[in-house]
């Protein structure tokens, strides 16, 4: 009855929200794409641009931490189980009670990172790149840009919260608002500043961010009235749940989400002594080659919450189904793109990046950075993917930041003799070298975790897809080299591409199963919408004695 009743009111709901997703964060994507061919364009690839590149490192952290990893991995389950005693509380709403219980104190926590920030820009500068020839450019764009600490605060606690309740259309448009904000400064405040325009459109983009969810994030909070008069009993759970948020899970998920990011700052730290324009060929390379990882974590993001729920109901099967299909679509995705990067990085470059100070010289270089780039772009997508295994449950784990922390150790070991001998190809050998290495200790210990996967069975079929993989770049290499119009050239690689990579997933014997988008993804959370069945016990039970928080485990996303 409860199954039939889901299958009629949600078929396809998973669905339309990835389908939505999907479309905005490629538009978020192009639009990203636009901003950095406009930074290209007006201010090249040298030492000015290199200086906002390192101040571009707060908001890089800042995403990671605040707005795609570690509030994320914290909030949604957090508001899933708020939304799982809903339905049984008779007063009171646990879900406000969350909001008042964590949002104040984590305004007022970053409100004060951010001024801290402002005031100790020239230390950071001078930390993260000992080497700039203008570091007081940096110093003036790092002050911008370190606004975004408080907004993107604001903009990850929206995203959580919204994503929980089943509403995901604002959460994807972010990047929209954010990329709109920064290309619209530069063009209004180039002229007279400079490159600090794009500093300031960080800060204006990040305005706009909150702006665009928090009206929606209201509008789900006055869903449920609340009862003048509420139990006394009520309190103490609402203090309990803000006391697990902060002391038990905060810890491990920034931990894990510092070493990740941290990858990023051993990069700059490295370029930053070789010539004049290696650490914007770092970042123009990697801006393109993670377009694939972005597209691939589009759907382990809208599904998130429905593996968070299926754990706060205590089905863990469920949980381990959803993950497991969400992988190997992702693995489909990326190694697709990951292909076509390779096979045709210096037409990609060519096409998106070759005018004004950008010059041939640049194209060359960047390619070539980006080719070794995209090598590691399965480890980084199984990394963002794999993650939510880990916190799903809201369970504070450690291993997670110990397998980044490997990753992020390899990286710099790598790096020292790569930055070396190789430049910036070298640091981009490294950073896929430690990322791989983390993706790899993170699939190994997932099956210990609350939601077990099948790790032989999913390691097989991602070798297999890497074959694919494999086989398809070379089939896209040949037929790019043989044509000189650069966008004819991207084009006939990527369909060669597509077609030789499921061509050999149709053939291969025992190929993976990778289950078609819109049938693994039709299922939905019950709170989504407003009309639903009755909850199941398992669901209208609280969640204390479904999925019991507390515990480690030996051993959990991303940018971007």
């Amino acid at each position: 009855m409860r199954a039939g009743a889901d299958r009629v009111q949600g078929r396809g709901f998973l669905a339309r929200a990835a389908a939505v997703t999907a479309g905005l964060t490629a538009v978020g994507a192009l639009l990203g794409l636009v901003r950095d061919q406009i930074l290209a364009g007006y201010f090249g690839a040298g030492a000015e641009t290199d200086a906002f590149l390192v101040a571009w490192t707060v908001p890089e952290f800042a995403s990671t931490l605040l707005i795609e990893d570690a509030l994320a991995l914290i909030l949604v389950p957090a508001f899933s189980r708020a939304l799982a005693r809903r339905s049984g509380s008779l007063f009171g709403d646990p879900v406000r009670a969350l909001v008042r219980g964590t949002l104040p104190r984590l305004t007022l926590g970053v409100a004060v990172a951010a001024a801290l920030l402002v005031l100790a820009a020239p230390l950071l500068v001078s930390a993260l790149a000992p080497g700039l020839p203008d570091p007081q450019l940096a110093v003036d764009c790092t002050r911008l840009t370190a606004t975004c600490v408080l907004s993107f605060a604001l903009v990850g606690y929206c995203s959580a919260a919204l994503r929980a309740h089943g509403c995901f259309l604002p959460p994807a448009a972010i990047y929209v608002a954010y990329n709109v904000g920064i290309i619209g400064t530069i063009l209004v405040l180039r002229e007279p500043w400079g490159v600090r325009s794009a500093a300031a459109g960080v800060a204006v983009g990040g305005v706009l961010m909150v702006l665009v969810q928090a009206p929606s994030l209201l509008r789900e909070l006055r869903v449920r009235p609340v009862p003048k008069e509420e139990p006394t009993a009520l309190a103490p759970e609402g203090g309990q749940e803000g006391r697990i948020l902060v002391l038990g899970l905060i810890a491990p998920v920034v931990a894990f989400s510092l070493c990740r990011q941290s990858q990023t700052l051993i990069e700059r730290f490295l370029a930053s002594p070789l010539p004049a324009g290696a650490i914007s060929h770092l970042n123009y390379a990697q801006k393109v080659a993670q377009m694939p990882m972005i597209l691939s974590l589009m759907l382990c993001t809208v599904s998130f919450p429905v593996v968070a729920r299926a754990l706060a109901a205590g089905d863990t099967e469920a949980a381990r189904r959803r993950v497991e299909r969400d992988l190997l679509l992702a693995a489909v995705v990326v190694l697709v793109g990951a292909s076509t990067v390779i096979a045709a990085a210096p037409k990609i470059i060519e096409l998106l990046f070759e005018r004004g100070e950008f010059d041939r010289t640049d194209t060359v270089s960047t390619a070539a950075v980006m080719r070794v780039y995209a090598l590691g772009l399965l480890g980084q997508t199984m990394v963002g993917a794999l993650v939510r295994c880990y916190f799903s449950a809201a369970r504070p784990l450690w291993y997670p930041a110990a397998a980044m922390a490997a990753g992020l150790a390899t990286t710099t070991v790598a790096g020292i003799p790569g930055a070396h001998y190789w430049g910036a190809v070298g640091i981009a050998a490294a950073n896929a070298l430690g990322i791989t290495c983390s993706a790899v200790l993170l699939l190994r210990g997932a099956h210990r975790q609350t939601v077990p996967v099948q790790v032989d069975r999913l390691g097989e079929g991602l070798l297999r897809l890497a074959t694919a993989g494999a086989w398809a770049t070379g089939a896209g290499w040949i037929c790019s080299v043989g044509i000189d119009h650069a966008a004819l050239s991207v084009a006939v690689a990527s369909l060669v591409v597509i077609g030789i990579f499921l061509i050999f997933i149709a053939c291969a014997a025992k190929a993976p199963e990778i289950p078609p988008l819109p049938r693994s993804a039709s299922r939905r959370t019950d709170h989504a919408r407003p009309h639903r069945a009755a909850p199941t016990a398992a669901e209208a039970a609280p969640v204390g004695e479904t999925a019991p928080v507390g515990g480690d485990v030996p051993l959990d996303h991303g940018p971007r």
